[in-house]
């Protein structure tokens, strides 16, 4: 007799993790990392793939917040936070952002290296929310 209930009670707590699992995942996501291309010796676009099928009905605006970790021709580190906007059209569900960079060291000839890229935030607004990576 006691098994009956504690399987109820099993299927009543998966049932619950997957609707909270499905209301916390995000509006938005990345299709892959985000693609460094050098343009010239210190200037570069750097792309991002947004994958916004969950908002595909209704489509959002939003930003990625983002940080560069690059190097000067004598090797010296620097970094940058930077923000770019997106916007997903309604019944698209993918888009991209390209952001331009240009690191000037004010070195003449020499040339920059874009070494990393790290997303720290990804917002979505779709008009009757906002969530946030």
């Amino acid at each position: 007799m006691k098994m009956i209930p504690l399987f109820l009670t099993a299927i009543v707590a998966t049932a619950t993790g997957a609707q909270a699992a499905a209301v916390s995942a995000p509006f938005v996501s990345l299709t892959q990392p985000p693609l460094v291309m050098r343009l010239n010796k210190d200037e570069f676009r750097i792309a991002f793939g947004i994958n916004g099928e969950r908002r595909a009905a209704t489509g959002c605006k939003g930003s990625i917040h983002y940080r560069v970790d690059w190097v000067t021709a004598e090797g010296a580190t620097r970094s940058e936070h930077k923000q770019v906007n997106f916007a997903v059209s309604p019944h698209t569900g993918r888009t991209i952002a390209v952001d331009r960079q240009y690191f000037d060291t004010g070195e003449g000839a020499h040339s920059t290296d874009v070494v990393n890229v790290k997303v720290d935030k990804i917002t979505c607004d779709d008009g009757a929310g906002s969530q946030s990576l």
